[in-house]
């Protein structure tokens, strides 16, 4: 098997023999990227300078075989890129241009998506070397690693601005403009065929001296889809990759993404949570998304994310008491369940999206949740949530505005969610007699047709056999 692997490596021209600061080409210790791995992956997203007191690759590196235990399989990266200076936000509308005082500018670090060199690393975050040893780490331990890339925009101090300022939109007086109101950053123009072509160079740039795995694609909705079915074609000349796009935009996973955001599944969560929408809003979006997609696209699930933590609250302030019963649906139904770090440390405060914060590190009750989900998503090809992926099929009960029950199952194997989504305690028939075993106690539950069944708010349970 390393033979083939060393043969592969070398077919894409990833091996080297330098030393790690010359170069940090390496062989990896991990099969390419197939659809299959999509199945039962769990995703996890990073943020570097957030994560630990040290806000470094290395701090984060270390704790990555931790990972294994919530049943995550891709890494993803928020930007790792040289932050812009020029235009950079402060707070508000505030650039650090305005802030006079040097010791309050020092704080603020600007945003992670005003990129201003695609082929850079932040220095604050630690070397070339200490990055190749992130990827390889997390190879050695059976992940995939894909980078956050932010196409539709650069900082006004990338070197594109001065030595190809072409590449830019402009307004009818012919300025460079700012896409929506985010002031550190240029609009690119895709009209440019050079751009393009300088953006997939830089690209293969991580994939080629990195070995990275694929990207998560910034504002995918934005760059036009031609673009992405073109760049993933070239992309994947290079090596097989795993593309994710921060969009709901069906017609992005026809030829060049793997995965989408289910940005409309989160909302719903949201609202439920809230006593907003109801049990019937689900049921009509699953039965939505089951006509407008083909059935091999893949939504990402999520409760949290780094913009929903920092911009409109933490999943304890948008869910309450409603969190795991989330956090357990977004692992069993169909598609891939993403981690934010923090979660597994029930993190419960809006990280600083501007300034440097830190995540505590404090045992909760979230990690053994995450470890048994995982391993239940790993181990159970009942939620296989990939290209082929388990049957979904909604069971009715006595009360199915409050009442989400629902079993997947796939060559053989079978498992049941079954919650209470709503604040109050309800009492419901479900037509599901069988032997089973509450997974996530280890109880043994004998269930009879048509029984009686009292559960709590947002009291859930998920069924094995």
């Amino acid at each position: 098997m390393k033979k083939v692997i060393l043969a592969l490596c070398l077919a894409t021209g990833v091996f080297s023999c330098k030393k790690a600061e010359d170069s940090p080409k390496g062989v990896s210790e991990i099969p390419v990227v197939t659809p299959e791995l999509a199945d039962n992956a769990v995703i996890y997203e990073v943020n570097i300078r957030q994560y630990s007191p040290e806000g470094t690759f290395n701090a984060f590196t270390k704790d990555i075989p931790n990972l294994k235990r919530m049943g995550v399989k891709i890494l993803w990266l928020m930007p790792i890129h040289e932050i812009g200076v020029k235009n950079r936000k402060a707070k508000g509308d505030t650039s650090i241009e305005q802030i006079t005082d040097p010791v309050e500018k020092e704080k603020y670090l600007g945003s992670y998506y005003s990129v201003k060199d695609y082929r850079s690393l932040n220095t604050k975050f630690g070397t070339k070397a200490d990055f190749a040893k992130l990827i390889q780490t997390a190879h050695e331990n059976g992940m995939y690693v894909i980078l956050d890339w932010v196409a539709n925009h650069t900082a006004w101090d990338h070197p594109w601005v001065s030595a190809h300022s072409d590449y830019y939109t402009r307004d009818k007086a012919g300025k460079m403009i700012a896409p929506f109101d985010w002031t550190d950053v240029m609009e690119l123009d895709f009209d440019n065929k050079a751009m393009r072509k300088a953006m997939v160079a830089d690209m293969k740039y991580w994939l080629t001296d990195f070995n990275v795995d694929g990207f998560r694609c910034d504002v995918a909705g934005e760059v036009p889809t031609d673009f992405w079915d073109a760049t993933k074609v070239e992309l994947n000349k290079v090596k097989p990759i795993f593309l994710l796009a921060e969009a709901e935009k069906p017609e992005l996973l026809k030829n060049a993404f793997d995965m989408q955001y289910g940005w409309e599944a989160h909302h719903l969560f949201n609202q439920i949570a809230k006593g907003e929408k109801t049990v019937k809003d689900f049921d009509a979006y699953m039965t939505k998304i089951d006509t407008v997609l083909q059935k091999d696209d893949i939504y990402m699930n999520f409760t949290s994310n780094h913009d929903e933590n920092s911009w409109n609250g933490t999943e304890y302030e948008r869910m309450g008491n409603a969190v795991e019963t989330f956090a357990a649906l977004s692992f069993t139904m169909p598609g891939m369940p993403l981690i934010y770090n923090g979660q597994e440390y029930d993190l419960k405060k809006r990280l600083r999206f501007f300034e440097k914060d830190t995540i505590p590190h404090t045992v909760g009750k979230m990690g053994a949740v995450y470890e048994k989900l995982g391993a239940l998503k790993t181990n159970n090809v009942a939620l296989h949530g990939g290209k082929v992926k388990a049957s979904y099929l909604r069971l009715a009960t006595s009360n199915d505005t409050s009442i989400l029950a629902f079993v997947r199952e796939k060559d053989g194997k079978k498992v049941i969610y079954v919650a209470n989504m709503s604040k109050k305690p309800t009492t419901f028939t479900l037509p599901l007699p069988g032997n089973f075993v509450d997974y996530m106690s280890g109880e043994k539950i004998l269930l009879n047709q048509n029984q009686s069944h009292s559960f709590k708010p947002w009291e859930y349970k998920i069924l094995v056999q």
